[in-house]
């Protein structure tokens, strides 16, 4: 298991982020630092790059200029797989469920970078293979009850209402012990009592310890849970500071808040 580092501590930082796609310059010194047991919420409008940027983070993209480092070592050119080894888990914008599988299958199949049996075992059904998979179904469980769905365990995931299948991805991405989430989008298509339950799940994750870096068009959500706020722009980055700050920024109301949003960022203000 990781072990988390000590709160407020930056676990992962993007400084000048940049990349092109042909003629298209998409993201241009762009940069950010996520701390231990806090919320970092990225917002813009549609093609900001918001997206792009978690796609370079996870190590599905590589940058053209800049640099990712996670607990202060280089991991700009590292492979999801070796991030996720790492301690960096994310969620994505359009579900990544595997349907025919149940719920807890699917949060198992998460587990799988922290299973100590090899493939022998596996295969000859050794008993340390045994004890691993016993284990692996134990920590699948624990996180459905921190999701709200233990008691859908056995129910297969094709079967289980949207919001459902939002916590159960995220429970997924827990699996791997994560030292920072990435949440694209969490409460996207939720209604107003899914997207409670949701934000209520990630201020649970932070409070363990965990780094969250959230992209959300949601202002009441990100305004509510979020400790510090980056907003893109056409690639670039048009503001940052704490969430009051950047609600009053007036770029940020012209370019994105707008007159209902900044309402929407206000309430989400004040019930925080």
């Amino acid at each position: 298991m990781n072990a988390l580092p000590p709160r407020g501590k930056v676990v992962l930082a993007a400084e000048g982020i940049g990349i092109s796609f042909g003629g298209l310059r998409a993201l241009d010194g762009v940069g950010f630092s996520a701390r231990a047991g806090e919320v970092l919420a990225i917002i813009g409008p549609n093609g900001a790059g918001k997206t792009t940027l978690f796609n370079i983070t996870s190590g599905l993209y590589r940058a053209t200029e800049g640099r990712i480092t996670l607990d202060g070592v280089d991991v700009t050119d590292a492979s999801p797989h070796r991030l996720a080894a790492l301690g960096l888990s994310r969620s994505f914008q359009n579900l990544q469920i595997f349907f025919r599988m149940t719920a807890a299958e699917n949060v198992m199949a998460g587990r799988h970078l922290r299973e100590g049996s090899g493939l022998l075992a596996d295969l000859f059904r050794l008993p340390a293979a045994r004890r691993a998979n016993a284990a692996t179904r134990d920590a699948a469980m624990a996180l459905l009850e921190e999701v709200g769905l233990a008691a859908h365990a056995g129910t297969p995931a094709g079967g289980l209402p949207y919001g459902a299948l939002k916590r159960l991805e995220i429970a997924r991405a827990l699996a791997t012990d994560p030292r920072v989430l990435l949440l694209d989008e969490p409460a996207a298509g939720c209604n107003p009592v899914e997207t409670e339950e949701i934000d209520r799940l990630i201020a649970q994750v932070a409070a363990r310890g965990v780094a969250v870096v959230l992209i959300e068009h949601d202002m009441k959500l990100v305004m509510r849970i979020s400790r510090h706020v980056v907003v893109l722009n056409q690639g670039r980055m048009l503001a940052e500071g704490t969430p009051e700050e950047v609600r009053a920024n007036p770029e940020v109301v012209a370019a994105y808040l707008g007159t209902h949003g900044a309402r929407e960022a206000a309430r989400g203000t004040a019930d925080a």
